[in-house]
């Protein structure tokens, strides 16, 4: 089920809040996960089981590790986390591995081995396997100690609002009211503005630059004009940090209405100054994941500088494999981990790191040109694609044989959007927890006219799928 649904806005929601504010407190917790449950099915179907699964054996191992002493807790974990990627690899990767090994015996001029057919990926498992890792080595390491109810360890991991696409909450950021959550009515007001915030984010924001990135990536080669390329990069750009951060920003939202804090996920990241800074800024609850559970196991930065670029390169190749079982998003990764290792050794080496306003427009062009090989259907695509965007192949950017007419609004939001994006919007935080110096009615009318207004764009166009629903 999507977000910006009518099926969800217009009858999920509203009935889950009633009977979740119905409920006695101590039954919240169950409403959530049936509620869940229902919200995963009608997705998933029949693939709920994986979640369910899940859901009971990291209970029991968590259990056993809080009791459990010396190496056989090691054994414990380990098996805890190989569990929890079984299921990831198979239905996320095995498919690329099979025609992986059919490349490679094409390049060998063999005929392909293994036969491949298609495995239908559960929602939302990369997000799911990720937090219940995350809980099982935070129980290891004694930074938390397990829920002792198997209903509240299953709300938090199948929890609807940030099941499907994140953010990624680890279990210590929401331990304290996991049992007793007291809700007040302006944590309600300030959690459904947020909501309508990120709604506007997608339906306003991300859609209409979609459209346009959909119908130049989707031009025939010959078509494609060097004009053209960068325009539809640039929307491309807009598109999925709009459509992340608002699905990000609907789930914070609808986790403060039920009494939850969820970490922040976005931070304007194309205001960046370099891809550092980036990374600090953007699906920030991934990337401290990675940091967290990865990076620093593998010895982050304490064994010389060698080992430090070997680690940050190991990182975002499984970062770009983390978003999805192809070459593009590969080489996406490995991209990603090139240019943060040529930024930590220019700075090392000559203590050079971008800064002010041009490091923020060569941070911003680095990061479009790598959100070509994320949007192209194949690595080849992307090839091409940025081969015209760089004009190489004039015959390619001197065609100019269909023109591109972008609409008026298209126009109007692709400006809005571009504003929205590297615009300092601090201030505007204010709005959402009650704290800025403006009435109610002021506030409420800014909601419910975001809301009438994607409601009719929503009737006019229809909704989108978020992008980040297939990780």
């Amino acid at each position: 089920m999507v977000f910006s649904s009518p099926a969800f806005l217009f009858f999920f929601l509203p009935v889950f809040l009633t009977v979740y504010f119905l409920a006695p407190a101590r039954l919240r917790n169950g409403v959530i996960l049936v509620a869940s449950f229902v919200f995963y099915f009608i997705d998933a179907g029949a693939l709920i089981i994986i979640l369910s699964g899940s859901i009971v054996l990291n209970y029991l191992i968590a259990r056993y590790l809080s009791t459990a002493s010396g190496s056989v807790r090691k054994v414990a974990l380990a098996l805890g986390v190989a569990s929890n990627l079984m299921p990831l690899l198979y239905y996320k990767y095995w498919m690329f591995v099979l025609q992986s090994v059919n490349d490679a015996a094409l390049l060998l001029d063999r005929e392909a081995q293994f036969s491949v057919s298609e495995i239908l990926l559960p929602a939302g498992i990369s997000f799911f396997t990720f937090s219940a890792i995350s809980y099982l080595c935070d129980v290891y390491s004694r930074k938390i100690e397990p829920t002792t109810s198997l209903v509240d360890f299953g709300m938090y991991i199948a929890s609807f609002p940030q099941l499907i696409a994140g953010p990624i909450v680890r279990y210590a950021e929401i331990a304290d009211v996991i049992r007793v959550r007291n809700i007040r009515l302006d944590q309600i007001y300030s959690g459904l503005f947020i909501f309508v915030i990120g709604l506007s984010q997608k339906i306003i924001l991300a859609d209409s630059a979609g459209r346009v990135a959909d119908n130049i990536f989707t031009l025939p080669q010959s078509e494609l004009t060097i004009g053209y390329a960068w325009l539809g990069a640039f929307a491309y750009t807009l598109q999925i940090y709009f459509d992340f951060s608002g699905y990000s920003n609907m789930a914070i939202g609808l986790g403060r209405v039920m009494g939850f804090e969820f970490p922040r996920n976005f931070n304007q990241p194309y205001r960046s100054r370099n891809i550092t800074e980036f990374w600090r800024r953007w699906h920030m609850t991934l990337s401290r994941w990675f940091r967290d559970y990865l990076y620093i196991p593998l010895g982050g930065n304490r064994d010389g500088q060698f080992r430090t670029y070997a680690n940050l390169f190991i990182v975002f190749l499984l970062c770009g494999l983390w978003h999805g079982a192809s070459y593009g998003f590969i080489i996406w990764g490995i991209y990603h981990g090139t240019l943060l290792i040529i930024e930590r050794n220019l700075l090392s080496s000559f203590g050079f790191a971008m800064s002010g306003w041009m490091g923020q427009a060569v941070t911003f062009l680095l990061v479009m040109i790598g959100w070509v090989f994320f949007r192209a259907s194949s690595l080849s695509e992307a090839v091409d694609y940025l081969a015209v965007m760089t004009s190489i192949g004039a015959e390619h950017s001197a065609v100019r044989t269909l023109p591109i007419l972008l609409s008026a609004d298209q126009v109007t939001f692709l400006i809005i959007a571009s504003v929205c994006a590297v615009f300092p919007t601090e201030r505007f935080g204010r709005f959402a927890d009650g704290s800025a110096n403006v009435s109610v009615v002021i506030q409420g009318a800014i909601v419910i006219g975001l809301m009438a207004f994607c409601c009719a764009l929503i009737a006019a166009n229809g909704f989108n799928p978020f992008i980040y629903f297939r990780f």
